[in-house]
């Protein structure tokens, strides 16, 4: 190799080693400015974000002050909004969606309210005057309109509603005595007015087991705004429930410790099937499941006298939980039907479980798991298992409990308890059966509901209630009725 040859391979190899020590200094100083690795990010995994759920209390400070509606936020216990509304409010109801309050006053005026977590605006609060001689006892507001039983001239008054004042449309005439209004109120659905044809705040509410009259369902089509069959109930109805996908509306009797079972799509009773009574006889097929029968408990368990008042249906479980008034019971209904929504084989099973005295009204988790009642002479809220049928727990209450109303999400449900004789509302963890928490609010608490049972659904038991006509409420030494119950202030 000559002398040129070796000088250049020696170069050459010089100039190797420094651009290899180049391209280590350059990876050592920048090391990752020209070349990043792709990497896909792990985001932590927490518990769902809660659903939206709200528990709205209408309350009343005095007889000639404005009502409050007051919002709170179903996570943090804590009041989100108060709004004024009418003087001396007598019946509440949210709609389907939960997202508007309705309440009757008596001045005569219907409010309307928006029930979110925002401060209220003075437009988001409307009223609509009903005429002087109106006597409205109850609301109900489905998926449209507002539909309001009126005692003067035994008529259901409809009101549009669009988010602005209600406007009156018409008035149906129905049976006499006209307390409540129950349904889905959908197009193609039947909604059904709920008539006691006997004078209100009278018998129905003191000596109901008396009466010899029966009731009567009116059937109201909601595309023609006629009543399209009249169906027979049991005495002093006080109550009605419509199943979560209306095939069947259920009406509580309490003169007659019965339940009337309709079957809203061919608009006719339901098909019953004979039962066994007290003493063991078969009896022939009634249009109505007795509350004096107990499939598996006998004896001292079932009340001689029941007087049913307020229940829920649980969609979970396809039952009937029902408040027994007048017994100190809940009373548990199968109400299952089959694949071709016919009557199940075991249609009509009932249980009837010992609670405090005089259960107001009680409610069931979604899920079917327990109920909770509102035992209004004992200011407590039994814990029952719907399973074992048997009661858990006895937890003490601020006041005489006339409504209880539940609401759950992801983790756990909240029971919230409220009393016409209290300023407090008791807050109830379902996780753990505790008193989780007791709100002040202004004014004594006239009725208490959820935006929706399960933060997801729509709200189903819509139903307004309003004190007498054989619902209770609670004065000391009166003896329940319209005019006391309308009247309870500090």
């Amino acid at each position: 190799m000559s002398l040129f040859s070796n000088v250049l391979s020696q170069a050459r190899m010089r100039m190797v080693q420094a651009g290899a020590a180049l391209v280590a200094a350059a990876f050592v100083a920048g090391c990752g400015n020209s070349y990043r690795p792709v990497i896909t990010p792990i985001n932590p995994t927490g518990p769902a974000s809660q659903p939206i759920s709200y528990a709205v209390v209408v309350s009343s400070p005095s007889a000639n002050a404005p009502g409050v509606a007051t919002v709170l936020d179903y996570s943090g216990d804590s009041i989100l909004t108060q709004a004024p509304i009418g003087p001396n409010p007598t019946a509440f109801t949210l709609d389907a969606n939960g997202a508007n309050g309705f309440t009757v006053n008596s001045d005569h005026t219907l409010t309307n309210f928006q029930v979110s977590s925002s401060e209220p605006q003075e437009k988001d609060i409307h009223y609509s005057t009903l005429p002087v001689t109106a006597q409205t006892v109850g609301l109900f507001s489905p998926t449209a309109g507002l539909w309001a039983p009126d005692l003067t001239g035994n008529v259901v008054d409809v009101l549009s509603t669009n988010g602005s004042a209600e406007a009156f449309k018409l008035a149906i005439p129905v049976g006499t005595t006209p307390i409540s209004v129950v349904g889905l109120g959908s197009l193609g659905q039947h909604i059904y007015s709920i008539s006691q044809d006997v004078p209100f705040d009278v018998t129905c509410n003191n000596a109901p087991t008396s009466v010899s009259q029966v009731g009567e369902a009116d059937a109201m089509e909601v595309s023609s705004f006629t009543v399209s069959a009249r169906i027979p109930l049991g005495k002093c109805p006080v109550y009605a429930i419509s199943s979560t996908d209306g095939r069947r509306v259920f009406v509580l009797n309490r003169g007659s410790d019965t339940v009337t079972v309709i079957n809203s799509l061919n608009n006719t009773l339901d098909q019953c099937t004979p039962f066994l009574n007290q003493n063991g006889q078969t009896v022939t097929c009634h249009p109505s499941l007795p509350l004096s029968t107990a499939a598996g408990l006998t004896g001292t368990n079932v009340p001689a006298v029941a007087g049913p008042v307020y229940g829920e249906y649980i969609a979970a479980t396809q039952q009937l939980v029902i408040a027994d008034y007048d017994g100190g019971t809940i009373t548990l209904i199968d109400v299952s039907l089959d694949e071709y929504g016919n009557d199940s084989q075991t249609f009509g099973t009932t249980f009837t479980i010992p609670v405090g005295h005089n259960p107001a009204s009680v409610t069931a988790l979604a899920d079917g798991s327990r109920a909770y009642t509102a035992d209004q002479a004992d200011s407590t809220v039994h814990v029952v298992n719907l399973t074992s049928h048997t009661v858990e727990k006895t937890l003490n209450v601020s006041g005489h409990p006339r409504t209880v109303v539940s609401t759950s999400n992801s983790l756990f449900g909240k029971v919230y308890v409220s009393s016409p004789d209290s300023t407090f509302l008791t807050i109830i963890r379902t996780d753990q059966d505790i008193v989780d928490t007791v709100v002040l609010i202004e004014g004594n608490l006239v009725d208490v509901r959820v935006t929706s049972q399960t933060a997801v659904k729509g709200n189903a038991n819509i139903t307004s209630r309003i004190p007498g006509g054989g619902q209770p409420c609670y004065l000391p030494g009166v003896t329940p009725s319209l005019t006391a119950c309308q009247n309870i202030h500090p």
